[in-house]
């Protein structure tokens, strides 16, 4: 059998060896991205390295859920920045800023369930919320309607008191079991 000790520097072996190896392939993807801006690639894994240490910060630390929350929302928006540098996303982030309303929304999903161990609406209304709100301003971010969202809010606006009142319903009715 194995002693504790063992495992744990074998373990931490692995993650240092792991950490190397995210490096040197970025390196080698690096020298083999000729149509690409560097920066922008770098910018990605800036974001997915940053989310990596999120998500092992949520393993060895105790306020799991919120470390986990900037995993899951570091790393979305680093493979949207690197899918965008690639030109896979033919959008620019002056365009898709929209994204991080509904890469927070996502965020909280697996944050909410490892915190709650199941769905609970305190979680999932604001979460459902997010995703939406950055739906409809990527709408109107991409000029898929024809008029400005301006124009929508001036003629809207009731709406938003309506979804207020509805999130506020929900997540009473949600609390109450």
């Amino acid at each position: 059998m194995v002693s504790l000790s063992t495992r744990r520097t074998m373990a931490r072996l692995i993650f240092i060896m792991g950490l190397l190896l995210m490096f040197l392939g970025s390196a080698f993807l690096m020298g083999n991205l000729a149509g690409t801006s560097r920066i922008s690639v770098l910018a990605a894994f800036f974001f997915v390295i940053l989310g990596s240490l999120c998500a092992v910060l949520a393993i060895k630390l105790n306020k799991r859920s919120l470390y986990l929350f900037f995993a899951t929302f570091f790393m979305l928006v680093g493979f949207f920045l690197f899918l965008s540098a690639l030109k896979i996303i033919p959008a620019a982030f002056s365009e898709a800023w929209p994204l991080i309303s509904v890469f927070s929304g996502l965020a909280l999903f697996p944050a909410g369930w490892h915190r709650y161990g199941a769905l609970r609406s305190w979680y999932v209304v604001p979460s459902m919320a997010f995703v939406i709100l950055g739906s409809v301003l990527l709408v109107f971010s991409f000029n898929i309607v024809p008029f400005s969202f301006s124009h929508f809010m001036i003629r809207w606006w009731p709406l938003l008191v309506v979804l207020m009142g509805l999130m506020l319903v929900l997540i009473s009715l949600g609390t109450k079991h």
